[in-house]
């Protein structure tokens, strides 16, 4: 199924996502941009004013009754209620079915509900425009109101409820893929969107648990979903052979990509649509069952990890291909949550530009970075989880004039890592980031492994080095980090 949103509202609405901002839980949110407080007071007019909408209108509605997470314990009932069938399939790809019995769902499940017809009145409903994404953590619902019909708003929602509920349970809950590997030693990879998390975790000798959340519970690690949420745009299909295959399986939905041009979009097959075109949105996207990948872990679930791998795009050149982490360091680049958005895809972007998101996923972290930061480092010295800084972006030079990692290269490092290649390997210390670099690794040049070498001029990446360090403390300094016990390492 190909399926078109609205252009106006072809990804989540940031700048219109509330959090009813009631006595029971104002105290424990993490209030910011992408999750502000709505008043509970317009909240209780505006419930029953969307659903008398609903019933005015007197037209279908498509319900999906899943839950979110695999774990039974864990696993929160999620009934999505919409005016878009497409909305009710994409939840039916992506959550799973059946986890437990779900005779609790009307006293602890959580509800959402897609109104893309109900057009907000901010003068009148509380909100800032005419669409909202609005979630009432005490009464368990969730509203999805105006434009606001990008597929993936129907899964972060909830993704964010659980980032609330789980750890308040002391259960750590993250933005990551996870796999695991013959021995059953699992890994987590943390990254921000572009990094090569999917891409990365789609590995055909390791079986897939998951490529986007997950909970590290007292057991293990679990999926909170059954399906698959991967970009399409610039797709290299022999590079990323899984997903590619995908395309074509049935029960899958492919989202904002058009067709070649001239040929009629019900004519094309999956594999000829022009994955190149962003015309409508850059963010193209594709979901697709879990068991669509060739090696799913049972159930989703895997034991606790043996390895952490931070992945971050580094448009600048600077970052070492592979850093090995101290558990303090550990805790600062989870926090930072760094990658970098590229020259040329966005207005105005002329170079390389730092991002810095905690947590590696801050816009779903309805509790203080803190909190999971602390959760991960108890659950990483109760296990004696590694931990590896892995970048996926440039190398001698910047994006522009150096040249991105290869996979392969990247996929080395790796399995390295994962295979314990690098516990006792020789390390150097950068001289300006304080990174620890590997100065040997199986099956890669050891050249590239200092990236100062890699780039022409030396002082021109001392510079460039140097600037980068100031962005990393400049984010640390505006986010308090070090009055949350967390410590400046670079």
């Amino acid at each position: 199924l190909v399926y078109y949103t609205d252009p106006t509202c072809t990804g989540r609405p940031v700048k219109d996502t509330f959090c009813v901002d009631r006595e029971s839980i104002t105290n424990s949110i993490w209030w910011k941009d992408g999750f502000t407080k709505f008043d509970p007071a317009a909240f209780d007019e505006l419930l029953p004013r969307v659903i008398a909408h609903l019933n005015e209108r007197g037209r279908h509605l498509y319900v999906a009754d899943v839950f979110c997470g695999w774990d039974p314990e864990f696993a929160q009932p999620y009934r999505f209620v919409g005016e878009y069938a497409t909305h009710a399939y994409f939840c039916n790809i992506m959550f799973p079915k059946d986890v437990r019995d779900d005779a609790d769902r009307a006293e602890t499940g959580w509800t959402l509900i897609n109104v893309p017809s109900f057009t907000c009145d901010p003068e009148r409903d509380g909100t800032r425009s005419e669409r909202a994404v609005i979630v009432d953590i005490e009464n368990r619902v969730a509203l999805v109101l105006g434009r606001a019909d990008y597929c993936g708003v129907n899964k972060k929602t909830m993704f964010t409820i659980m980032n609330y509920v789980l750890p308040s349970q002391g259960q750590l809950t993250m933005h990551c893929s996870a796999n695991v590997g013959e021995r059953g030693d699992s890994a987590i990879l943390f990254g921000l969107s572009g990094t090569g998390k999917t891409t990365l975790s789609a590995d055909p000798d390791r079986e897939l648990i998951g490529d986007d959340e997950h909970v590290w519970t007292d057991t293990g690690v679990s999926n909170f979903e059954d399906g698959c949420y991967a970009k399409l745009i610039d797709l290299d299909k022999v590079a990323e052979p899984v997903i590619a295959a995908a395309m074509s399986m049935k029960g899958t939905l492919i989202e904002n990509v058009p067709a070649l041009p001239g040929t009629p979009i019900e004519q094309t097959d999956p594999q000829d649509l022009d994955l190149t075109d962003g015309s409508i949105t850059e963010n193209t996207r594709f979901a697709y069952p879990l068991d669509c990948n060739p090696n799913v872990a049972e159930g989703a679930r895997g034991p606790h990890p043996e390895t952490i791998v931070l992945l971050t795009a580094d448009a600048f050149g600077v970052l070492p291909p592979v850093s090995i982490l101290e558990p303090s360091e550990v805790m600062y680049h989870f926090a930072m949550g760094f990658t970098s958005k590229l020259a040329g895809t966005e207005v105005g972007v002329t170079e390389p530009e730092a991002t810095f998101s905690s947590c590696f996923g801050a816009p779903f972290m309805a509790h203080r970075a803190h909190v999971y930061a602390e959760l991960l480092a108890g659950r990483m010295g109760e296990h004696h989880t590694r931990c590896i800084l892995l970048t996926t972006g440039w190398s001698g030079g910047p994006y522009g004039k150096g040249e991105r990692m290869s996979l392969k290269a990247t996929r080395a490092l790796l399995n390295a890592a994962l295979d314990g290649d690098l516990d006792d390997v020789e390390l150097e210390k950068h001289p300006i980031l304080g990174l620890k670099m590997p100065t040997s690794c199986p099956g890669v040049d050891a050249e590239i492994l200092n990236p100062r070498g890699t780039w022409d001029d030396p002082e021109a990446y001392d510079e460039a080095a140097e600037h980068l360090r100031g962005l990393f403390r400049e984010n640390f300094e505006t986010h308090g980090y070090e009055r949350l016990g967390i410590d400046d390492v670079m």
